[in-house]
């Protein structure tokens, strides 16, 4: 099996890794996890032999092949998409070249005959015969038809990158399959698809991914990157992150008798397994789950921030009205003669490929904009808050923190100010830090503490997890799915659609689909896919958020 060995890793000052050493069994799927910055694809980069490392061993038993999800979607620009695949098995592509280089001499020496008789031995050893019908088959899985085989990768466009490097990793059935943010620029259908493969794949995976739901269908195992150390649990990130928040409450209690604190978390774990039952792995699961020792379970120094919205009054019965709208932008029209009513409970999920439509019409309604044609009407008990996916202006400043979030606060108490802060996880020294130096993750955390203060009952955001990480994500999902009043965004978190948004909203070529479900509902209704077919002009578009 894969193993590390008392791994450590320094740049410069800072400690990445010290004395790690763990395990990896065959058949699992380890989600390695960490706050950002903590060292998650630079471990995979250690694993694969890119990233040379400071002391340690990392052992990869003789004859075990390791497969690595390429991140450079030009690197293979040279060569066709079918070629691409069988690159990723690099020494039977190499022996498939050598092959058929020979075969194509018009005169073949005696030499030249040995060597191809023993390439043919190592070609069948390896699977050659079958490797083109492999890489079909996995092609196919991603929407990838034959009629593209042969076309250049240099010449097909960046979706369909994506989804051939994901076949190469995939093609060859690797012993090791590392996998770093594999969800990226992928559509749903290829999403669902790579989860299922992964879910009969018998090998060992280690994922890095900021998608909850993909990490909660795919992942046996989470491997959690704190104090510089890496642990290993079991469960997938959603029992991870539940028993991790348990046992830091149960931490803070140290009056708590032992039988009490084993009782609820053996409740806990069953909870927990009940919920799983629908999962194809939760036999097995479940059984990893009664041998856990209580005390093993997750201790994490990782904290979540605290997305709490409080409505300052309650919505009407018209929250806003949308007539007749119109939008172009550089001569493409966006959406034309477009009718909408919002409702009080609304949580309005935007989907689909269409970026630049759904940040038009936010921008619109939040007085950002104005519409080509058309008008909208907000009811008189409304009052929003908008949450920019560019959100560069409001941090071309030179106040601080305290300052900076003072200016949309009615309550001016510093110590007011600071604890909506302190709920972003913001400390009393850095609160004092400039805004225009921020992070994308601390400028995202801000503008939250921002809507929090302002008692709106209308929350409009244009892609507020881009920034952030997995434990905000998570707090900001749970705060919307309490909130009250009327939400409407854009996210590319397949979770964070699917729990908040009770009606979905799709810009298409051929107008706008809207319909009151859930985002797993509308993946799978049929009548839904029949009219998106429509009006994609006849043809199958694969659904991207």
């Amino acid at each position: 099996m894969l193993s590390v060995s008392d791994i450590s890793l320094s740049f410069g000052k800072r400690l990445l890794f010290k004395d790690v050493s763990i395990k990896f069994t065959p058949g699992n799927c380890y989600g390695l996890i960490g706050a950002n910055g903590s060292g998650k694809s630079t471990f995979l980069k250690i694993l694969s032999g890119e990233q040379d490392y400071d002391s340690g061993q990392v052992y990869i038993p003789a004859g075990m092949r390791m497969a690595v999800l390429a991140q450079n979607r030009n690197a293979f620009d040279e060569y066709s998409v079918l070629h691409t695949v069988i690159k990723g098995y690099t020494k039977l592509y190499e022996v498939m070249r050598e092959r058929e280089e020979i075969y194509g001499k018009a005169d073949m020496t005696d030499e030249e005959g040995m060597r191809v008789a023993e390439l043919e031995g190592d070609f069948a050893e390896m699977g050659g015969y079958e490797s083109e019908s492999e890489a079909a088959t996995l092609l196919a899985g991603l929407g990838i038809n034959g009629d593209m085989h042969d076309k250049l990768m240099a010449d097909v466009e960046e979706d369909i990158k994506v989804r051939v490097l994901i076949a190469q990793a995939l093609f060859g059935n690797p012993d090791i399959l590392l996998l770093d943010e594999p969800t990226n620029h992928l559509d749903i259908e290829s999403i669902r698809w790579l989860e299922d493969f992964l879910l009969k794949f018998n090998n060992t995976v280690i994922v890095v991914s900021h998608d909850r739901h993909f990490l909660n269908k795919v992942c046996t195992h989470i491997a959690d990157i704190d104090y510089s150390k890496i642990s290993i649990y079991a469960g997938n990130y959603s029992f991870w992150q539940q028993a991790s928040q348990l046992m830091a409450r149960q931490q803070k209690d140290q009056h708590k008798k032992a039988e009490a604190r084993a009782a609820e978390l053996k409740s806990f774990i069953q909870r927990f397994s009940a919920n799983a039952s629908k999962s194809k792995q939760a036999t097995s699961r479940m059984k990893e789950l009664e041998k856990l020792d209580l005390d093993n379970l997750p201790h994490t120094s990782r904290r979540f921030p605290f997305c709490g919205f409080t409505p300052g009054r309650d919505l009407g019965k018209i929250v806003l009205e949308v007539e007749n709208f119109g939008k172009e932008l550089d001569g493409e029209k966006l959406f034309s003669k477009w009718d909408l009513n919002v409702q009080a409970g609304d949580k309005i999920g935007f989907v689909g490929p269409d970026n630049m439509a759904k940040t038009a019409f936010m921008d619109i309604i939040s007085e950002e904009d104005e519409a080509d044609e058309g008008s909208h009407n907000w009811g008189v008990t409304t009052k929003f808050d908008y949450f920019p996916k560019n959100n560069t202006e409001f941090f071309n400043n030179d106040m601080n923190m305290t300052e900076w979030l003072r200016q949309y606060s009615e309550e001016q108490d510093e110590a007011y100010i600071r604890g909506f802060l302190g709920r972003m996880l913001f400390t009393q020294d850095e609160s004092l830090k400039k805004v225009k130096v921020l992070s994308g993750g601390e400028k995202v955390r801000c503008l939250l503490a921002k809507m929090m203060l302002s008692a709106a009952n209308v929350l409009i955001l244009d892609d507020p997890t881009g920034h952030l990480d997995l434990e905000s994500i998570t707090s900001l999902n749970n705060g919307l799915i309490d909130f009250s009043g009327v939400v409407i965004f854009a996210s590319h978190d397949h979770q964070f659609i699917n729990t908040i948004a009770n009606r979905i909203l799709e810009f298409t070529p051929g107008g706008v689909i809207d319909r009151r479900m859930t985002f797993e509902a509308y993946l799978e209704n049929e009548n839904v896919a029949a009219l998106r077919d429509k009006l994609y002009g006849g043809h199958h578009e694969r659904l991207k958020i």
